[in-house]
This record gives C-alpha cells, structure tokens and sequence, in this order.
C-alpha cells in the first residue's frame, strides 16, 4: 500500500525526478520514506518517519547527481515506524538496495536461515530479507538480475520490488507479484512507479509488470523476462491522463477538486456509449455476445470499501431493470468459502485503481471455477483490468484523494449503462420507456453541477456539526448504500464514528442510540419508499434526534420536520444515488476541514490497498 519509484537515465540531477515521483504517490498514504541513489560508486540511502518534507530537510543538498536511483514511501506493516524500519534497504554489505511494497509471507524462515549463514538484520521489517537472499545468490553468480530471479523463486508472498547494486551501476532491476509496478520508456531514461502518476511527467509510453515478471533496465534498452528467465512480449501502452489531470488545479485540496470535477467525469464515463434517439446503450469493451450476455443465470458482483457501496446500488440497479439475480460479495471474503459459481455466472470486479489485491484474488477464484468476468476500472492497463474477459473504463481521470468521490459516482454511472444494456438486449424495456430514462441520465452532470451550487450552504451545516461524536446514517431501497457510503465518507476523513443502515432497520437496535446529540442524516427522496422514510424520520424527531434530510426539491412536507435540509434535482428514482452521494461528500469533506483533518492523506489509510 506504499510507493517505490526509480530512475536510470540521462539526467544527471535525478534526485528531484525521485523527490517529485514519491509526492505524486503520497495520496498512497505511508508514514516514512527514503531514497538511495548511487554517487561516486557508493550507495547512499536517506531515510526518516514522516512526511516527505521531511526526507527533504534530512538530505538538505547531499544527493543531487546521480544516474541510477530509488526511492519508497512505506507504510508499515512488520517493524515500527521508525527511520531504521523506513526503505530503503541494505545487504550486509552495502552493496545492494532494494524497496519494496507487499509482503514476503514466509519472512521468518527466511531471516533465520540467513542469519545461520552469517547474515546480519539491522530492521523488523519483512522486506530487509530480499536484500539479504539476492545478496546471497549474488554472491555466487555475479549478475543482479539472475540473483533476484533465484532470490524470488523462494519467496512466499506480494512484491513490487526495485533492485539496484554500486556494482552495476547502469542497471535497475523490477519484479512483481501481486504489487502493481509500472515502468515508463522515455527518450533515453526510464521510469519505475508504484503507478502511472510519478510517470506522466516525463513519458506517456508504460509498460506494466505481470505476475512474476522481472523488468532489467539499463542506459539503452529493458527487456522483461519470467522467473524461468524466458523472454516476455510486452505492449507499450499510451497514457491518456496528463500531469494537469493530477493537479490541485487551484482548489486547497485533491478531494474537493475531485467532488468539483464530477460533473465532467460522469460526462466522461457516458461519452459515446449512450445512443439518445434509439434509447439504447453500447458498451463496446464487453467482450460478449449479445446471446452470452443473455445466458447468465446470475450474477455476482465483488469489491472492496467504496466499490462495494456502487456495487450495492448496481444490485438494485440490475435486478430493477434486467430482472436477473445479484449478489454482491465482499472481495476479502469471496475466496475464503466454498462459492457456487459455475459458466452460467457473471462476475464482476470493482476497482478504482484495477491493483486491489482481495478483488483480484476473487476474480481469480470466480475464473477458475468457470464464471466469465467483466471489470469496472478507473485505471488502463491494470492488472484487473487485464485479467477480466472484458469490461467498462470510468475514464473518470486521476483521482487522487484517498477517500474516493467522483471514481464513486462513475462507477455507479456505469453501472447504470450496464443494467440499461442487458435490460434491452433482454427486450425488458421498450425504447420509448429508455429513451425517458436516458434522457433523465444525459441530465445528471448539470443536476451535479447544481448541488455543488450548494457548497456554501452544506458548509454552514458541517459547522453545526463538527463536534458531534457519532452520526447515524439512513436510507431506503437504492439510497440504502448512499447511507452506507455518506458514513464510511465521514469516518475516513474526519474520524467521527457513523454507521449507515437502512431506515427501516433503525427500529431493530440503533434507535435506542437516538437523543438530542445524535445528528441523523436521511436521505429522503420523492421516490416509491418516500412515506416509508418519512415514517422513520418521524420516529427520530419524537426522540429529539437532529435529523439532516437529502431531499428532493420543493419538498415542503420535509422541511417541517428536519433541522436541515439539503435539496436534490427531481430526477428518475434509479438515479438519485448518483445526485445524493454528492452532498454527503461536501458534508464529510467540510465536517474534516473544520477539524483540522488531512482529507487528502487520512490516517491509516491509503488509496491502493494491495495487500491482504
């Protein structure tokens, strides 16, 4: 859940390029970093708790020529956060560094055969070991690259791993393993990251490392290679993100230019897959017949956080169109029971990032049991996004805040495409009844844009709040998951304790939390389920409950009763989650700033989860 970059080139002053490359990863999040690079035939690493800045005052001017470098920004996982425990890391020599993201499972039968051969360890950490075996192994046969194939062959867990020695100075060597690793081919240098946002400065020509590939980079050319060390075909693939896109372009934060950016990024999953007219929706990345898509019996959707709230609404979404059962599954969880799928199952994998590990290990159980899978991606050329039979890009652009937000409303946008395609490949909607809807859909970037009108006022409200301790967050039918993920937005950010529930289930245990210091937030549209929620809006005013209320415009009934109220488009009831979402976004972003809060970089977490 870290960063490593690297650097081999041309550019004599690289220490910037590596500095520049660990920003761009901070939204990762981590909590030390450091950086070695090769000057006057000597390794020379630097490394300290904290944030970058501080690795900057660490080095002062020390480390600015250079050819060949690395650098790592860790978040613990084995060891403390301490400077000694930060990447990257030593052989007993000093010869060779590494950094690595993941975790080496068999670690401990490792170091202690290594430190019976005479090894010494100088941290806790888990990774200090690949320094150590591919010192071992080269050793004895005189070539990195070889040494960290023989060193991999015994390892038991996730890398994404950069290799370099004082004794080739002119060579980088990259593995992977479940870690995603991107290397970028410019004009006589190259780049390794973590992901593409270090990169896009210098190339838009990546590369991505496979499962158990190894990348050998030098002043004049790489070449990929197995554990097996036979030759691996690798496509060049082109960027279609730009060093602005990953800009705070002029906003104090990433997440409140990203809440901004929302109306253009649900513009961008539509564009070119809505046909107005004919009421129809083409997904052309499917990779299936219309008759295949037909045959499925089922369908199982699995993701992880965020992902999993947009796959909750894609139930709701895909049963209420297409008819056809859905299940959603934990990712985490997926692999670790006996699931019944078989080739009459569709699955499909959420990921903003296409790198995280449990979704790609359940899509991997689902294939193998026989199910066809699709992929829903922010990221080209993901693993995720490789791996599935086919799939739908958000092309929602970089997003870098860790607490996710316009890759959310994407995801549920293309979601909605999705449901509305195999509904009318199926026959179960006439085109007159889509064209309405579609119509609806095509609206939805300028009901966006007419929320974020309400920043201001949403902003007042947060004030209000700041300093409640607990908030409980309900909805019905498809806003249930817009409750789930309104809480899970506030806990991240702003580290107040919410739980989302459905309304209904309020009566069954929550409400005896209800009192006067207890805000409450419904979201409460005009839909089939409005009489409903208002019953249990009731049910909190009669206990002196602070209820904020999402609600439809003009909706008088409901600014009676509710202490504040934030109004919502009148739109098709299938879509309000995409329009209520957004408020509790502002909600939970305003909530954190009044505290204080980092929202880019909240505590303990990070944007890649690709570990277990």
């Amino acid at each position: 859940m870290c960063g490593i970059v690297g650097y081999i080139g041309k550019r004599k002053k690289i220490y910037p390029v590596l500095l520049n490359g660990l920003k761009r990863l901070e939204y990762r999040g981590y909590d030390s970093a450091g950086i070695a690079l090769v000057c006057g035939g000597k390794i020379v690493i630097k490394k300290k708790v904290g944030k970058i800045a501080e690795l900057e005052k660490a080095v002062g001017k020390k480390l600015s020529t250079g050819e060949l470098g690395i650098a790592h920004t860790r978040w613990a996982t084995h060891g403390g956060v301490t400077d000694a425990n930060a990447h990257p890391h030593f052989d007993c020599k000093k010869n060779i560094a590494i950094v690595h993201n993941g975790i080496i499972e068999n670690y401990k039968v490792l170091k202690e055969l290594l430190e019976r051969e005479g090894h010494k360890f100088v941290t806790q950490t888990d990774s200090e070991v690949l320094a150590h075996l591919i010192e071992k192994y080269n050793d004895k046969v005189k070539d990195l690259a070889k040494a960290t194939r023989m060193a991999l062959k015994q390892v038991v867990g996730a890398y994404g791993l950069i290799v370099m020695s004082q004794y080739e100075p002119d060579k980088l060597v990259v593995a992977r393993k479940g870690s995603p690793v991107a290397i970028g081919i410019g004009e006589n240098e190259y780049l390794v990251a973590s992901d593409a946002t270090p990169i896009l400065e210098y190339t838009k020509k990546v590369i991505y490392l496979d499962d158990e590939e190894i990348g050998i980079i030098n002043h004049n050319g790489y070449k990929v290679v197995n554990l097996e060390n036979n030759g691996v075909h690798k496509m060049i693939n082109n960027l279609d993100w730009d060093i602005a896109m990953a800009e705070k372009s002029g906003f104090e934060t990433f997440m409140l230019k990203e809440i901004f950016e929302q109306p253009e990024s649900i513009t961008n999953t539509l564009r070119g897959r809505v046909l107005a007219k004919e009421g129809e929706v083409k997904l052309g990345g499917l990779n299936l017949t219309d008759e295949e898509l037909k045959r499925f019996k089922r369908i199982i959707i699995t993701a992880c956080g965020t992902s999993w709230h947009a796959a909750l609404i894609g139930e709701y979404l895909i049963e209420e169109l297409a008819k056809i059962p859905v299940e959603v599954e934990y990712a985490s969880e997926f692999r670790y029971r006996s699931p019944l799928v078989d080739k009459e199952t569709l699955m499909i994998a959420i990921s903003q990032s296409g790198e995280t590990t449990d979704t790609l290990f359940a899509l991997r159980e689902a294939k193998a049991l026989g199910a066809r899978t699709l992929g829903i991606c922010n990221v080209v050329g993901s693993t995720i996004a490789r791996e599935v039979d086919g799939g739908i890009y958000l092309h929602a652009g970089p997003e870098i805040g860790v607490a996710s937000t316009k890759a959310f409303t994407s995801m549920v946008t293309a979601l909605f495409l999705f449901a509305m395609h195999l509904a009318r490949e199926k026959g179960l909607i006439e085109k007159s009844k889509a064209k309405k809807i579609i119509s609806e859909l095509l609206k939805v970037p300028d009901y966006v844009r007419e929320i974020l009108n309400l920043n201001d006022g949403i902003k007042t409200i947060a004030r209000k709040y700041k300093d409640n301790k607990n908030f409980i967050y309900l909805g019905r039918g498809n806003n249930f998951p817009v409750a789930l993920e309104g809480a899970l937005k506030l806990k991240e950010i702003s580290y107040i304790h919410a739980e989302g529930y459905p309304a209904a289930e309020m009566k069954h245990g929550p409400i005896a939390l209800i009192d006067e210091d207890m805000p409450v937030v419904f979201i409460a549209t005009r839909d089939k389920v409005y009489e409903k929620i208002m019953n249990n809006i009731s049910e909190v005013k009669a206990r002196q409950g602070k209820i904020i209320a999402v609600a439809t415009e003009n909706d008088n009934e409901i600014k009676k009763i509710a202490n504040e109220v934030i109004f919502v488009p009148k739109t098709d009831e299938l879509l309000y989650p995409i329009l209520t979402s957004i408020p509790l976004q502002l909600l939970a972003y305003h909530i954190a700033k009044l505290k204080g809060c980092d929202v880019d970089k909240p505590r303990n977490l990070a944007k890649s989860v690709t570990v277990e």
